[in-house]
């Protein structure tokens, strides 16, 4: 199947043909791990995490890095407001990140790279643009990028203009060739983030990072080092024009064929932002909601608009979501048959249309719709049942949702100390009926339901859900 994509730097969909047949490379621009990670972090994630399942549900071999920044000025700042290193609070903030990502069904990279344990490749890639005239040496040692001899710098973002705007985006330092020179290498000012290498004590500037990374963990073409370069639209510039300028110079070659970006997470209508004191931790929606209904949220949106993040927008699309659960409930027990050839074809030709989510979540609207009334239609039908499970294990495959326990699913927001007490219940149920004191046992069930709690009896024991 075709495979189309929106191409940031063209501003259009462009038909998706990799570097190399049968594979893709894929590099995302990870977290600065200083702190949590919030909605904007999330948005990003299951935007590519929704692209790599879909080309690898197009049969492509999918390798796909994102990597973490853990040297950075709001790192440094942290370490000297908690008196922790700088691996203590970067370990702990990745990990974070990790477990948040899992929470919502984030698939792990395959290259996860961190900036301190790329330092070879930077040096390596600093010193080929030293050598060839691209980077010069300030007198304070810091190393800068000579924007000036890039002849395309500004054919990324389209956004390299004297304007104030943008002007005010860029680094302002004396001694700069050009304003929109940007740092290579950050000579040391604090020795306990100091770095040596033969480029100089100090440590990388953000920019290096990435190029350096992709350098390093993929081999490429001669024409480009990797096939999707992405991340949130704010890395746009000066970002990755700043990564592609680096790599044209020191490579001779453009650093990705395709550049695909993310739009922002708004809160009730305001840009995310820790300076307007609205910033919304993953962690918090966590502590409230199942991570699959946020992920169930966040991809109602096509992944290139703003995305407003509402709590009352988000308990409605729960109700969405139920519907699939309800039917998965149906056939709870029942072996997973061979998806449907034509249902597998509309949901993945709605995803190849550069991940138009709200296509593909109507398609499973309809199939959930279609199966209820054929499972009403033929109740016995066992080949039908196995295939509406395949049905949905494939819409887990590509679209990460439907994969949890149906009974578990609605047993959301019970407290362990009522689970408790339902399960002491069910128990005493079980055996006032092995008992055959099946008044005692109608008693016991009239008591679940007084607590909102309706039991199902399968082959495999009681279960219940809260109703």
């Amino acid at each position: 199947m075709d495979i189309y994509i929106y191409d940031s730097v063209k501003k259009e969909k462009v038909k998706f043909e990799p570097i190399k047949e049968g594979e893709v490379s894929i590099y995302i621009c990870g977290p600065t791990v200083y702190d949590d990670a919030h909605l904007g972090h999330a948005r990003s994630a299951l935007s590519f995490d929704l692209l790599k399942r879909v080309l690898v549900a197009n049969g492509l071999k999918v390798s796909l890095a994102k990597n973490f920044t853990d040297i950075d000025d709001k790192i440094i700042k942290k370490m000297e407001q908690s008196g922790k290193s700088l691996k203590e609070i970067t370990s702990h903030y990745i990990n974070r990140y990790l477990e948040d990502m899992d929470a919502i069904g984030v698939l792990r990279a395959d290259i996860e790279p961190k900036a301190t344990e790329s330092l070879d490749a930077i040096e390596e890639m600093i010193s080929t643009l030293i050598d060839k005239g691209c980077a010069y040496k300030m007198p304070n040692s810091d190393i800068y990028f000579d924007t000036n001899k890039d002849t395309k710098y500004g054919s990324i973002s389209h956004m390299v203009t004297d304007d104030s705007e943008n002007v005010s985006r860029i680094e302002e330092v004396e001694g700069k060739k050009s304003p929109k020179d940007f740092a290579l290498w950050k000579a040391c000012s604090q020795p306990q983030i100091c770095f040596d290498t033969k480029v100089g004590q100090g440590r990388p500037g953000w920019h290096i990072e990435c190029s350096a990374m992709i350098n390093k963990h993929f081999s490429g073409t001669n024409e480009f080092c990797i096939d999707i370069h992405g991340g949130g639209a704010d890395l746009l510039f000066p970002h990755h024009e700043n990564e592609a300028a680096q790599s044209r110079c020191a490579l001779g070659k453009e650093v990705a064929k395709y550049w695909m970006h993310n739009g922002f997470v708004n809160i009730n209508g305001e840009k995310m932002s820790k300076s307007l004191g609205n910033s919304f931790f993953l962690k918090d929606a966590l502590d409230i909601y199942d991570g699959e209904l946020i992920r169930f949220y966040l991809i109602g949106v096509h992944y290139r608009n703003d995305f407003n993040f509402n709590e009352e927008d988000l308990l409605s699309s729960k109700k969405r979501l139920d519907k699939l659960y309800r039917l998965k409930k149906r056939l709870y027990g029942l072996k997973v048959g061979e998806a449907n050839s034509d249902f597998k074809d509309k949901l993945l030709e709605a995803m190849s249309d550069d991940l138009n989510s709200s296509k593909a979540l109507a398609v499973v609207d309809e199939m959930v719709s279609l199966a209820n009334e054929n499972l009403d239609s033929e109740p016995k039908n066992k080949a039908l049942k196995q295939e509406i499970l395949g049905n949905i294990a494939f819409i887990n495959a590509v679209l990460g949702i439907g994969c949890k326990d149906a009974i578990e699913w609605f047993q959301q927001g019970v407290s362990d100390e009522d689970k408790a007490k339902i399960e002491s219940l069910i128990e005493q149920r079980s055996q006032a009926k092995k008992a055959k004191d099946y008044a005692k046992a109608d008693k016991i069930r009239d008591e679940l339901k007084s607590m909102g709690i309706e039991l199902m009896d399968t082959p495999n024991g009681t279960k219940w859900e809260k109703s």
